[in-house]
């Protein structure tokens, strides 16, 4: 016996042994190797360790579909966001699928195209059997939803419509990060420094906030907030921010500096301007919101805010897992304001300093 034993202890890894094997190893029973697996807290820190190395001794994968179905659940989770085709949420998407698949889940992605309908319909639960929870960014929908979002699974809120709702949330630090990208426009010498993608009427959501950290900015600085410079645009799309820097520049209005309130409007106006021959950013600096891949590539290349995606993918998942397995609904909700940096670039450095400065961070606070 001890001969096989130590055959056994020699042996390679597979990565076809079983918990019957793990157990055998380690010396344990299969429901301590079973505990040991699913996490639970009270195990003996030596017999943890004495499971674990024989884990990983011998190679063993826990199956995951047959833990999920022994636990009632699917093993995926739900992601819904507005608009694939912006490449935030796109890189959002992305950035939730890789965050999930590092803690064994699969992730369901719906589009809602921001229709209000289909956002209730995301929350009405008819396909929620699908998936263990929910990550959703709301659009539409707003405080007057509130009721909407008393649902019966685990969900996660990402955005800005819906604040003190029945759910973890997790957003940016919208205010601060505009302000400091305004800020990052005066400390260049900018003082006309036009803002394209403000939603006219709008009270809450990214555009009233954002608008709101650069009209800060702007009176820290001890300037007037000129209307003028508010280029309204609907749709945060590239189009349209070429359309809204070429209403400004067609009003006449003095502007040496934009700052469009995302990535999608910077590489639009960046356009216009070049249509209009106008040098960037010599004549007119452009920073964006977002810093999403294209803006490291575009010419210039684009000054933007880093608004923490990875962040608040990471945070969202994790936050979703933890709800999952809240089966008393104990929790407190949480609400986690990511991290910002601003990302200095070529459309407001030049050439010359177009090597990105240290990033300026914003604080992150979980309440």
């Amino acid at each position: 016996m001890g001969a096989v034993n130590g055959s056994k202890r020699g042996s390679t890894r597979t990565g076809t042994a079983t918990m019957h094997d793990v157990a055998e190893r380690a010396g344990v029973s299969i429901k301590t190797v079973s505990n040991v697996v699913n996490g639970y807290q009270y195990i003996r820190p030596a017999t943890r360790a004495r499971v674990e190395q024989a884990i990983e001794e011998l190679g063993y994968q826990v199956n995951i579909s047959a833990r999920n179905l022994r636990q009632g659940r699917t093993g995926m989770i739900g992601l819904a966001v507005p608009e694939l085709s912006l490449p935030y949420f796109a890189e959002l998407a992305d950035s939730v699928i890789q965050a999930a698949d590092a803690r064994g889940l699969t992730v369901l992605i719906e589009q809602t195209n921001s229709v209000r309908q289909r956002e209730l319909e995301v929350l009405s639960g008819q396909r929620r059997h699908l998936t263990d929870g929910l990550i959703f960014s709301p659009l539409s929908l707003g405080p007057e939803d509130r009721a909407s979002f008393e649902v019966d699974f685990p969900m996660v809120l990402l955005g800005e419509r819906i604040f003190g709702g029945p759910a973890d949330h997790v957003t940016m630090n919208n205010i601060e990060a505009a302000r400091a990208a305004t800020q990052h426009l005066l400390d260049l010498g900018r003082r006309r420094i036009a803002v394209v993608g403000a939603h006219e009427g709008e009270a809450i959501g990214s555009a009233a906030l954002r608008v709101q950290g650069y009209e800060q900015a702007l009176t820290d600085a001890g300037l007037t907030v000129d209307p003028a410079l508010v280029g309204e645009a609907g749709l945060w799309h590239r189009a349209t921010g070429a359309e809204a820097m070429h209403r400004l520049l067609d009003s006449g209005v003095e502007i040496d500096a934009v700052f469009a309130l995302n990535d999608a409007l910077a590489l639009g106006a960046l356009h216009a301007l070049h249509a209009r021959r106008i040098a960037v950013p010599e004549q007119i600096a452009v920073i964006g919101f977002d810093d999403i891949d294209d803006a490291a590539y575009s010419s210039p290349t684009l000054s933007t805010v880093a608004p923490g995606r990875e962040q608040i993918a990471r945070t969202s998942v994790d936050l979703l897992i933890a709800r999952i397995a809240d089966t008393s609904r104990s929790r407190p909700f949480e609400q986690v304001v990511a991290d910002y940096a601003i990302v200095a670039r070529e459309s407001t450095l030049g050439v010359a300093g177009s090597t990105p400065v240290a990033p300026v961070l914003g604080r992150s606070v979980v309440a």
